[in-house]
């Protein structure tokens, strides 16, 4: 049996992630600000929920002591915040493009660094975050999306130097684009989330270490950097 972490794991993505894991048999470590909010998560068979916030150096500390000596197969870095999409350039903050960048590029760097032990210690050895096809420079051509469109690339670059610092250690890093999905996030526009879940869950169960470095979406295809 294996083990999966899944950051964010109380709604949206994350839940589903967690339920369609849990259904084909891993253990789900599931993740949330705050587990009070987390009811559906702790409801599937299979699931553990723990404590996260994922901005926060002590609370990814506590994490690692919770976890400590335990074999992790998979993570998902799946914890992530849009604010303010439609700012044009002279709207955007200071305050919201770091609070973004914090959350979207920072966190999961900071969470995979921390549970590293935990990873090496799994079998499979896989590292993934969420990235975006606005991640993409190369497939941008109608701008907007200033501080999300940052925090990506952003993550694109940071797993892409954590796949070649890693691949010695057999640990496979690689990035996941759900598409546009129907969350909150989105105001219910796009796929529905099972479907992106469904490929995406595809996608992390037939990774080999030659897939280090990818962005590979939930339908197979690679996102062009």
């Amino acid at each position: 049996m294996s083990t999966i972490l899944i950051s964010g794991a109380n709604r949206g993505i994350g839940l589903e992630l967690a339920r369609q894991f849990a259904a084909d048999g891993w253990t789900v470590l599931g993740t949330a600000r705050d587990p009070c909010t987390a009811s559906e998560l702790a409801s599937i068979s299979g699931a553990e929920v723990f404590t996260l916030d994922v901005t926060q150096k002590s609370s990814i500390e506590a994490l690692y002591v919770d976890l400590d000596g335990v074999p992790i197969d998979a993570l998902i870095a799946n914890a992530g915040i849009a604010v303010n999409l439609e700012a044009k350039p002279a709207e955007v903050t200071q305050e919201d493009f770091l609070k973004v960048v914090e959350t979207n590029t920072f966190a999961p760097l900071a969470l995979a660094a921390a549970l590293k032990p935990n990873l090496l210690a799994g079998k499979l050895r896989i590292a993934t975050a969420m990235s975006s096809l606005m991640s993409s420079i190369g497939a941008n051509d109608w701008g907007t999306q200033y501080t999300y469109r940052a925090s990506k690339t952003g993550l694109n670059a940071v797993w892409s130097a954590l796949a070649r610092e890693w691949k010695d250690d057999g640990i496979i890093c690689t990035l996941l684009r759900p598409g546009l999905v129907a969350t909150r996030m989105t105001n219910f526009n796009g796929i529905a989330v099972e479907t992106s879940v469904a490929g995406m869950k595809k996608v992390v169960s037939g990774l080999t270490i030659a897939d280090s470095g990818r962005i590979i979406g939930y339908d197979g295809t690679d996102v062009p950097w």
